[in-house]
């Protein structure tokens, strides 16, 4: 049984989080059942705070999984994965979301331009990571696609 677990998965990411320098969720994408109810997403998401937010480090384990963490101005970003997963390919994808964002809020990552802004980052996220699987890496290609997804629906709202 064991040795099923370990096996390489291309699911490598379980969740991306990112909360405001109060802990509370401002975005949260969970990717499999480890925390299937809002009550243990949000007991979660206290507890990944209270661990992080005071550190200058970028990676925790908490609860039997690998957390890299990113904090600015006032935002805290989180990419979670299995205990055995590597932090590498974690930090890659934390990266490109931050990357990817900062691009999107010409370098103003911090909450009220984030939340002005909320569909860009669904479908950042969703360019980057899909169902678990990490899709793209590179922030540059994140930002052209959610730019290019963002000029079509304008083209077709002017058209109906």
């Amino acid at each position: 049984m064991e040795a099923l677990i370990l096996e390489p998965s291309l699911y490598t990411v379980k969740a991306i989080l990112i909360l405001d320098n109060d802990g509370d969720r401002l975005f949260a994408k969970y990717y499999d059942d480890t925390y299937p109810s809002a009550k243990e997403q949000k007991a979660f998401e206290k507890n990944i705070f209270n661990k992080t937010h005071r550190t200058d480090s970028e990676i925790a384990l908490l609860e039997g999984l690998t957390v890299v963490y990113k904090s600015s101005i006032d935002l805290y970003f989180y990419v979670i994965g299995s205990s055995y997963e590597n932090e590498l390919m974690l930090m890659a994808v934390l990266n490109c979301l931050f990357d990817s964002l900062s691009q999107m809020l010409r370098k103003n990552v911090e909450k009220r331009a984030l939340l002005e802004n909320m569909e860009g980052l669904f479908l950042a996220v969703d360019e980057i990571v899909d169902g678990g699987v990490i899709l793209e890496s590179d922030p540059q290609q994140v930002a052209h696609r959610v730019l290019q997804s963002a000029k079509e629906q304008i083209k077709w709202s002017l058209l109906r």
